[in-house]
């Protein structure tokens, strides 16, 4: 028995020992891939900056110091800020000989698609070569690529071509199957979030607002792929009729869509000859982006981002989306920036649709406070609409896309009513005892009585006029024009220009451009904010929630957004500024 018990001993002992080992080593490992992922890569000459359309482009992305080892980025996501900045510098290091578009399977809003392609524009105006190619192109990613000097595309290979739509589910019909009712509150005869709990069908005003603007940015994108490609708008429209991811390779050659076929092989080959090497050395546009020369200008433009869903407080878990828009801690951030005397003009670089409408008005005076102290500057992205928008109206000044959706100008609010599922259903009854009418105000059990429906819509059409109010005084115009162009109605960038809820269409760069000069500044650097997490932060959101967040997206589909919606119900705030959409030009 003595004799076991040792063995058992030296057993435990031993595990405990490759234990900490184990631990140790991964320490070690943990902290060399930390020093890796902030390493500026080595260029040699004949660099080329590899831009690979696949998965998620986001506004930002976080690094990923496990990317390398397991051989892929965990969250599948690229940042347009890591993106545009490699385009620059590969532009200004003559160690880049050019840059590569791989097109694939890329899923990204419109706008930043758009931007992404301008820059690459203004790159081919140092003579570098953009050479495109791609096994499978999606219209999104084909739109970028569309501007390279030469497009290739595997003899087998596929090219998606067909146009822009917009499908809406409806859950009305299926939620009365289980018992459950939408009581809605709305203001704006255009603000369809809540049509699909409502409806079986869009509604005449609905479909009149998107096919204005899918059309719009249609004809945005066939008129930026036909100067590229030197084709006709006309014969652009016709391709799209004819199911052309269908097509076989040598129609894309006929048609003009792309230069010639290629395999893999013969496009390293181009490559090697292009940038006068024999061995390749290409880098991502994160790596390449660590190249940038940090300005030492002391003036500095803050460049603030503000992506994602607008909540009240940060939500976390399983379908609690992805990027927030959290308005206490925005508050807090643009406090210090207008504290920051280094800090000589703000841009807000806005995309979102939008959500707590309580956020929205708490992150609207916020930059009034800022605005009395320094320029503030709106720069949009995909989206700037409803919340989004609300967030943006007070600005000195507005930038946006020609493809981003903004306006959205209206309020409404939602809540489930369950009395058929819980009590029809699974047979729940609910009493109560209450001192006051108001007592037992939107308890579980029963729907709104008429007393509770009249001040749920009194109280929704107040913070539609104080909506009407904001953006009368920051756009400068008289509250019944902006209700005229409002009512919930969603705009592209051209159209809100139009209707001057825009001030200039452009990028980012030129809203960063407009505030230093509003700031009087001919020597600045420009800097990002929110400032980068801690790194175990950053590690655990990447491959806890990015990780399953993505993974239950790609298992949803076009179904997640919807869900996600409904799934956070409970713990919104109930009056919303929110737009429905999010388009994808894939």
């Amino acid at each position: 028995m003595k004799a076991f018990f040792k063995q058992v001993l030296a057993v435990v002992v031993g595990m405990l020992i490759v234990s900490a080992f184990t631990s140790v080593m991964w320490f070690l490992m943990l902290l060399s891939f930390i020093a890796a992922g902030d390493t500026k890569p080595s260029l040699s000459d004949g660099t080329v900056l590899h831009l690979n359309l696949n998965g998620v482009i986001a506004e930002r992305a976080a690094a990923n110091p496990f990317a390398e080892f397991m051989g892929t980025d965990l969250t599948g996501t690229q940042g347009v800020e890591d993106i545009l900045t490699a385009i620059r510098v590969a532009g200004e290091n003559d160690k880049v000989s050019g840059i590569y578009v791989e097109g694939g399977l890329v899923s990204a809003d419109i706008a930043s698609l758009e931007e992404i392609r301008k820059a690459l524009t203004d790159f081919k105006k140092t003579g570098k070569f953009v050479l495109a190619y791609g096994d499978n192109y999606t219209q999104g990613s084909y739109y970028v690529a569309s501007v390279a000097d030469t497009v290739l595309i595997n003899p087998s290979g596929m090219l998606d071509w067909h146009g822009m739509a917009s499908q809406t589910i409806f859950y009305k019909d299926l939620l009365e199957k289980v018992g459950v009712r939408m009581q809605v509150f709305r203001v704006g005869t255009y603000k369809s979030a809540v049509e699909p709990f409502m409806l079986t069908e869009m509604s005449e005003p609905n479909r009149a607002q998107v096919h204005s603007f899918i059309s719009d940015i249609w004809t945005v994108v066939c008129k930026d792929v036909a100067a590229a490609r030197k084709l006709t708008v006309d014969s652009l429209n016709a391709y799209a009729d004819r199911y052309m991811a269908l097509s076989d390779g040598a129609d894309y050659v006929r048609t003009g869509l792309v230069d010639r076929l290629a395999y893999a092989d013969e496009v390293r080959a181009s490559l090697r000859s292009l940038a006068g090497v024999e061995k390749l050395n290409m880098v991502t546009p994160a790596e390449l982006a660590l190249c940038a020369d940090r300005q030492k200008a002391e003036d500095r433009v803050a460049v603030y981002y503000a992506y994602g869903n607008i909540v009240g407080a940060e939500e976390a878990g399983i379908m609690g989306g992805d990027a927030q828009i959290v308005g206490p801690q925005v508050v807090k951030d643009l406090d210090e920036l207008m504290n920051d005397e280094s800090v000589k003009a703000v841009v807000l670089r806005v995309n979102s649709g939008g959500g707590s409408a309580y956020a929205s008005e708490q992150m609207w005076r916020a930059v009034q406070l800022l605005k009395k102290k320094k320029p503030v500057v709106v720069s949009m992205g995909g989206m700037a609409a409803s919340g989004g928008y609300y967030l943006s109206c007070g600005a000195d000044y507005i930038v946006a896309e020609p493809t981003t959706l903004t306006g959205s100008i209206g309020i409404f609010g939602i809540v489930p009513d369950a009395t058929g599922l819980l009590t029809d259903k699974l047979g729940l009854h609910f009493d109560v005892v209450k001192t006051n009418e108001a007592s037992d105000f939107g308890v579980m059990g029963r729907p709104f009585n008429a007393g509770e429906s009249a001040a749920m819509q009194a109280y929704v059409e107040r913070g539609y006029r104080l909506f009407l109010q904001r953006v009368a005084e920051g756009r400068r115009m008289k509250v019944a024009d902006v209700d005229s162009i409002a009512q919930g109605r969603v705009w592209t960038g051209r159209q809100a220009m139009k209707l001057k809820l825009v001030d200039k269409l452009g990028t980012l760069d030129d809203a960063v451009a407009e505030a230093a000069r509003r700031a009087g500044l001919k020597e600045y650097a420009v800097e990002a904010y929110p400032m980068p997490g801690d790194w175990l932060d950053e590690l655990m959101n990447g491959v806890g929630g990015d990780y399953m967040e993505g993974r239950v997206r790609a298992m949803l589909g076009e179904y997640y957004e919807p869900l996600r919606f409904v799934g956070g119900l409970k713990g919104t705030d109930c009056l919303q500024a929110r737009i429905p959409y999010v388009l994808k030009l894939n």
